[in-house]
């Protein structure tokens, strides 16, 4: 099977990508049948650049793209936005904001809870420890 997906390039903490033809089966920045474009999400705005009559004829020919690579060629006009990815726009609008997961540190915004009922535990008598004979 054939895929439209993303190859990554560019140096260490910079990525940019190639949007190439590949089969399934090769590593994701391996072997690859041709380039139809190129993605740089690092610019203000992202810059996508595909060739449409490339993409169009890899597209009839049965080649799938990925979440991502379907994202950009409906960004370029090329596809229609996946069923998916409309539903899930819709339902993201559509809840309520997402609470941060972080937890507040106990002793930065509230002070721990105590029974009264539970002695505080204390150390009375340290352990004895046993020699060794020389």
């Amino acid at each position: 099977m054939v895929k439209i997906r993303l190859r990554r390039v560019g140096a260490k903490k910079s990525p940019s990508y190639r949007l190439v033809v590949a089969d399934v089966r090769a590593p994701r920045d391996g072997a690859f049948i041709a380039v139809i474009g190129h993605y740089n999400p690092l610019t203000d705005p992202e810059t996508v650049v595909i060739d449409e009559e490339k993409a169009r004829h890899w597209l009839s020919q049965g080649a799938r793209p990925t979440d991502t690579a379907a994202r950009l060629l409906a960004k370029a006009g090329i596809i229609e936005e996946p069923e998916a990815r409309r539903e899930k726009i819709k339902a993201d609008i559509t809840a309520k904001p997402k609470a941060s997961k972080k937890k507040p540190k106990a002793g930065a915004t509230e002070k721990p809870k105590t029974s009264k009922d539970e002695p505080e535990a204390s150390i009375t008598e340290e352990p004895e420890t046993i020699k060794e004979k020389t």
